[in-house]
């Protein structure tokens, strides 16, 4: 009779270790994920931030050319009406521009939510399990 306690300990000891065990893997499992996340959502911002910095440059000297061009070709008639509209037009797109960013900034995707679903979904086996 002495052993049943000692046994049962034994036993209780075993599963709470094995349990232990499981929690870690899960844990590590997660953070794998994570750092997985993190890591993809890095290259992809930098690759993203690379080609629009390229884009940009070349949209600028398109836009700096052509402004030039309008200007050159309304020199003799109405030069300062056409340069003052096209100072109006760039700052009009820029004000656009800096709200549509901060629209963006707004309204982004929440980050990680990938590996956030899957500690929802093991949170909730776990007290659906008990």
């Amino acid at each position: 009779m002495a052993e049943e306690p000692q046994a049962a300990a034994v036993g209780l000891f075993e599963s709470l270790k094995t349990l232990s065990v499981s929690l870690v893997g899960v844990v590590h499992t997660r953070l794998e994920l994570l750092s997985t996340d993190i890591a993809e959502e890095r290259e992809h911002l930098i690759t993203l931030l690379l080609l629009m910095q390229l884009a940009l440059f070349f949209l600028g000297v398109g836009i700096l050319l052509l402004a030039l061009m309008i200007v050159v070709a309304f020199w003799e008639s109405h030069r300062l009406l056409v340069l003052g509209g096209l100072t109006g037009l760039f700052l009009l797109a820029s004000v656009g521009v800096a709200w549509l960013a901060m629209h963006k900034t707004r309204t982004r995707p929440r980050l990680f939510a990938a590996s956030l679903a899957e500690l929802s979904k093991d949170r909730q086996h776990l007290t659906s399990g008990s």
